[in-house]
């Protein structure tokens, strides 16, 4: 009796232990980014608090942590105490977290204040002004969002992405092409499958959110480290794998597809750890994808940390993806949006990011990082014609095809130091090479030189081109006060295509008036080149090949902010900020037109006859944007976002016009609560619910007429961007349930994603059609249900 007795106490407690999770991290000096010996870190709990203390690494680990969400205090002699808050343990997966603690401003042996995580203010130490970091389980969180960061940064105030067919991220009225995508602190092409040269956006996102950490996402006055954008930076990191034991999931979801990802420790003396994952597409089993044929897909992303030497710690990282999809006009469904009857159409694409990344820490206060990186990407089209469709005479030819390639060769390094406890300086430089092949031939729009009764393939484009560009730069970050702090920075670049060099200040400064009210400025000027499409636009002259639009200059853009935040209570927060960004250097036509750089990458295409540019173009956006964003409490969260904006440009001909982009308005509305359920309260059911409305897109008119006449669409250039289509509006509506092992280190997650559950009818586009011989209107993707299941172990 007494053996089983003591059995089932051992049963008990190792019962007990299994049901509740880990939670595991680093803690680091904000300024320096080093690791901080003995910090304290407490988990705050009703009745009891645990706390342990962190290793000569920064490391370390809260064993037997209750399942739900927790919050942690962080703590250290001489340093501001950092309380995070809505830590989501479950028994699936170790919890992996890093905080960063801000050294007090006065040296003093003990605590004076105390500050907590919040997600309005960005990782970046040198930002202050219209920036936000966001994590993975936002990412996975809110509904409509398909797990796909791009679609998540929709949400945020200031950003439009009104496409259900595209993740294109439109900042504050500029064109997608203006935004910066960053990965490990190096400049990458677009993360897309499907994705066009040039282009930002696509249907579905490359970009595995399982592999990364907390990053930032910035709208304007980037500090001096981010060059060669004027839209917005997306810059995101990977996350380290579990160093302590293994951890594999396995996820299957209508966009996502199948994924399995696996990570570990690897070399344990030294803190090594693996992280890979793969997916393959799925929604070609279920169809609804906008499109009636089938689109494949597949991606593999890993992040190796070798561990810490004498030399320094090393990592290897990358992303690798390929899509193709072939749509054929018998297939082709009126509701399609990428296809035609009369067309056989195959397209395929191909990213590739691969990386290396050395740390080393110099003293007690410095480091210097270290990556050097290649990146390609590729897309190819194919188009067919079915010539008299449906009749005895019908016939196919070739009447499109192109392949572009771009490569990549990146060198970046940053050294960073604390210089004090209230200035902190960091400098560094990127070399980026740039390789493209750009091929391109067509029939449309051309003459019938051989009389066979079609228009001739011809050649648009056959370029083989090469440039480099050079950043360097330098930013501070210094505590004028307790409460008021100055980042200032220059960010220098210069291009051996065009030969320009530029300079470009930076600054910011953030007014803590009081603990619930703060003041952010910004200003800074940026530079970005031309779409590399347009520079290497051709043309013939007297039997030779020209490219005329090398010589471009950087577009131009100088960005002013003001913002105010203002923490209404201990989870409510509200953030307001005006902007102006004046534009110029822009690409328009030598000859007076509508046309302009700014008004390129809404579509896979840039414009092919654009041969004659100069850097004359000039543009404006200027907007309100409000934040009211409530941290998870009481089992409730909840994110409002609305900006009123105006975005405008001015082509050759001197007449002032909206951009597509100029939206007006844009309303977000984001809430989810969750309920505790089962016996002992460890199992969640969520419900999530998303609703959107923004003005149209603005679109140029078609000449019906003269396209009728032509047999292909010929727009109103003279009325260009001067029609808008009607709001656009969407409800979304997820629910979810996970379900936490009583006995095991598992966790199974389900959830069914209502997207536009009203199935409203949102305009794609207005266009010729050739068939119909009249200007038809197709629609976005109307209700869809998506799904999903996790399953951890």
């Amino acid at each position: 009796m007494k053996k089983i007795l003591f059995i089932l106490i051992i049963f008990q407690a190792i019962s007990s232990y299994c049901q509740n999770g880990t939670i595991k991290g680093k803690v680091l000096d904000k300024q320096s980014e080093l690791p901080l010996l003995g910090a304290s870190v407490e988990l705050l709990l009703p009745d009891k608090l645990v706390g342990v203390i962190t290793d000569f690494d920064g490391y370390f680990t809260l064993e037997n942590v209750p399942i739900g969400r927790q919050e942690i205090r962080v703590s250290y002699i001489g340093y501001e105490t950092n309380t995070i808050s809505n830590i989501e343990v479950s028994t699936g997966k170790d919890i992996n977290i890093t905080v960063a603690l801000t050294e007090s401003f006065a040296k003093l042996d003990e605590v004076v204040l105390t500050s907590s995580t919040s997600k309005v203010k960005s990782l970046n130490k040198f930002s202050a002004v219209s920036a936000r970091q966001f994590g993975v389980k936002e990412v996975g969180r809110y509904a409509g969002g398909r797990n796909d960061v791009a679609r998540l940064a929709s949400n945020f105030a200031g950003v439009a992405s009104p496409d259900d067919s595209r993740n294109d991220i439109v900042v504050r009225g500029n064109s997608p092409t203006g935004l910066l995508w960053r990965v490990e602190g190096i400049p990458i092409p677009s993360p897309n499958h499907f994705s066009a040269l040039g282009t930002t956006g696509s249907p579905v996102s490359a970009l595995n959110p399982n592999l990364l950490k907390n990053s930032d996402f910035i709208t304007s006055a980037f500090p001096a480290e981010y060059g060669n954008a004027i839209g917005g930076v997306f810059d995101l990191g990977f996350r380290n794998g579990n160093k302590d034991e293994y951890e594999y999931s396995f996820q299957m979801g209508a966009f996502t597809g199948l994924e399995g990802t696996a990570e570990g420790p690897l070399n344990k003396k030294n803190n090594g750890s693996f992280l890979v994952a793969a997916r393959y597409s799925l929604i070609g089993l279920i169809g609804g994808a906008g499109t009636s044929d089938t689109p494949n897909y597949a991606d593999v992303s890993y992040n190796i940390n070798l561990g810490k030497t004498k030399l320094g710690t090393f990592s290897l990282f990358g992303i690798m993806g390929t899509s193709s999809i072939d749509l054929i006009g018998e297939d082709y469904d009126e509701d399609d949006l990428f296809s035609a009857e009369d067309e056989n159409s195959y397209v395929s694409s191909t990213i590739g990011v691969l990386g290396a990344k050395h740390l080393i820490s110099i003293g007690e206060s410095s480091y210097l990082k270290t990556v050097i990186a290649g990146a390609f990407n590729n897309s190819d089209y194919e188009e067919d014609r079915i010539i008299d469709l449906d009749t005895d005479d019908e016939r196919i030819i070739r009447y499109a095809e192109s392949n572009n390639e771009e490569t990549r060769f990146t060198f970046s390094t940053l050294f960073n130091t604390k210089i004090n406890n209230k200035l902190t300086l960091r400098t560094g430089l990127l070399l980026e090479n740039f390789s493209t092949d750009l091929n391109r031939k067509e029939r449309d729009e051309q003459e019938d030189g051989n009389n066979d009764g079609d228009p001739d393939l011809v050649t648009i484009r056959n370029i083989n081109g090469s440039y480099n560009v050079f950043q360097p730069y330098v930013q501070t970050k210094y505590r004028l006060t307790e409460t008021l702090t100055l980042n200032t920075g220059i960010h220098t670049m210069f291009s051996d295509l065009n030969k320009q060099f530029v300079v470009e200040p930076r600054a910011s400064m953030s007014w803590q008036i009081k603990p619930q009210h703060a003041i952010n400025i910004g200003y800074g000027i940026h530079h970005q080149n031309v779409p590399t499409p347009l520079l290497f636009l051709s043309e013939e002259v007297n039997g030779e090949t020209l490219n005329p639009n090398e010589d471009l200059d950087f577009v131009r853009s100088q960005h002013y902010v003001l913002g105010y935040d203002f923490k209404l209570t201990s989870s409510w927060r509200a953030k307001i900020e005006a902007y102006y960004q004046r534009i110029d250097n822009a690409a328009i036509d030598e000859t007076p037109s509508s046309y302009s750089s700014l008004t390129e990458g809404a579509d896979f295409t840039f414009s092919s006859d654009n041969t004659n540019l100069v850097s004359s173009g000039t543009g404006e956006n200027k907007g309100l944007e409000l934040t009211l964003e409530k941290s998870f409490s009481k089992g409730f969260h909840a994110l409002i976002t609305s900006s009123l904006f105006e975005s405008t440009y001015k082509g050759s001909d001197d007449i002032q016009r909206s951009t597509p982009f100029d939206n007006g308005y844009i309303v977000n509305f984001l809430a989810g609560k969750e309920y505790k359920i089962g016996k002992q309260k460890k199992n969640i059911f969520s419900v999530d619910a998303r609703f959107v409305s923004s003005g149209g897109k603005y679109y140029t008119p078609v000449d019906l007429e003269a396209s009728q006449n032509a047999g292909y669409e010929i727009l109103q250039d003279d009325l260009a961007f001067s029609q808008q289509y009607d709001d656009y509006m969407r409800l979304d509506l997820k629910l979810g349930f996970t379900l936490n092992s009583n006995m095991k280190k598992t966790s199974h997650k389900f959830y069914i994603d209502l997207q536009n559950i009203t199935n409203r009818d949102n305009v794609f586009i207005r266009q010729y059609n050739r068939i119909t011989n009249n200007v038809d209107q197709i629609n976005q993707a109307g209700f869809f249900p998506d799904f999903g299941y996790r399953f951890q172990f």
